[in-house]
């Protein structure tokens, strides 16, 4: 326990990057001999920057006693700091180069063995994307994987939540203290991660988000899992940055092909000309992943109604339609002037002129509009922009 406090201590000097506290960390196994090192000892290791940080911080010190009650001050707001040399911290950290020194969190800390997939894309995505955030979410937590993300909007935050809602456990990466609900619209998903998996942070608590945390918060989303799925991205975008730090740390990407004129689709289609795996079913994504865990030594345990659907040779079928088939099934409570429209609506945009094209002109455009504007009433479609028409 007292070495914790002394990792904690450690993990808490703003300017000290992970490269440079593993290195101290080979010098000294034990943080405590940090504050009794000679100074140039230190200063062959350290920038100058971090050099200096790391002789006021250790003149700040007072007794492990005062770490101590620190780190009792945390554990009353349900905060808790694992460091790199417990069991209890993930181990695929451990495997990345340059881990962090320790990890706050609230909640619990992900499984050792467990599957873990990251679901990540654009804030601002498409009725299509939210479509396959949220099945995907669903698909892999009720097949015991975690879902890992950085509890953002859009396609990060649709998939924890769609995991949480299924039964499976999801773990958030906060470019902020695990105190600090960021964004803060995301507060329902907050309080539910720590309930039913976890919120981490490599920032100390009271840490507030800023833009230059969350390449750091990126690198330990991927680090945390065995794979990523990239559903919708841009050209430019935080995610493309994640997918890097991916690759580097040796883990495998996937992505979900879009549309060329699709420009939240851009991002997607060149790292499938760069080589990425494509994603296209959950079933044969999820077998890679088993025989990616396997190659590994991973042994993830399956429950007994998982292992009740696996055939003579072992090998588990998953209902991949049913799960990523949206259904043309009529709702029965629709109205039946209605249905041939919503027939012609796909989670793809249609322009008026395109639905009324398929419709063979049996209504006007002022007809149509009327009655596509009673299915966004009534919660069967969303208006995308003027004139265009999705089905929800």
């Amino acid at each position: 326990m007292e070495e914790r406090y002394y990792h904690q201590w450690l993990q808490n000097m703003k300017n000290l990057t992970a490269r440079y506290a593993q290195k101290l960390l080979q010098r000294f196994p034990e943080p405590r001999e940090l504050l009794d090192a000679p100074e140039n000892w230190l200063e062959e290791i350290l920038p100058p920057a971090q050099f200096r940080e790391l002789l006021e911080r250790r003149r700040e010190v007072r007794t492990v006693y005062g770490m101590q009650e620190e780190y009792e001050r945390l554990m009353e707001k349900g905060i808790r700091f694992v460091s790199c040399h417990e069991k209890t911290y993930p181990r695929r950290l451990l495997e990345i180069p340059d881990p962090p020194v320790g990890l706050y969190y609230r909640g619990s800390l992900p499984g050792r063995d467990a599957l873990s997939v990251a679901v990540i894309g654009s804030r601002e995505c498409s009725e299509y994307g939210v479509y396959i955030a949220r099945e995907l979410g669903a698909f892999l937590g009720r097949r015991g994987v975690d879902v890992v993300s950085g509890m953002a909007r859009g396609i990060d935050g649709i998939s924890q939540q769609a995991a949480l809602e299924a039964g499976g456990a999801s773990y958030g990466v906060l470019g902020s203290g695990v105190d600090i609900c960021y964004p803060a619209s995301n507060r329902s998903l907050y309080d539910s991660l720590i309930d039913r998996g976890g919120i981490l942070s490599t920032y100390s608590p009271g840490t507030p988000a800023a833009g230059r945390n969350f390449p750091a918060r990126n690198r330990i989303v991927s680090g945390l899992t065995d794979a990523l799925v990239v559903v919708e991205a841009r050209v430019k975008s935080g995610t493309l940055i994640t997918v890097d730090m991916a690759l580097e740390q040796g883990r495998e990407v996937y992505v979900v092909p879009g549309r060329v004129t699709d420009r939240l689709s851009d991002g997607c289609n060149r790292l499938l000309k760069q080589g990425a795996g494509v994603f296209l079913d959950p079933e044969s994504f999820l077998e890679e992943l088993e025989e990616l865990a396997f190659l590994k030594k991973i042994k993830p345990e399956r429950s007994d109604e998982e292992k009740n659907e696996e055939g003579e040779s072992g090998r588990k079928h998953w209902p991949t339609a049913e799960v990523f088939s949206w259904s043309r099934n009529t709702p029965r409570d629709m109205e039946e002037e209605l249905v041939p429209v919503w027939e012609q609506l796909d989670l793809t945009p249609k322009s008026l002129e395109e639905i009324g094209g398929a419709l063979g002109g049996r209504y006007s455009a002022a007809e149509l509009g009327v009655l596509l504007l009673r299915l966004v009433m009534t919660g069967r479609a969303k208006q995308i922009s003027a004139g265009h028409f999705c089905r929800l």
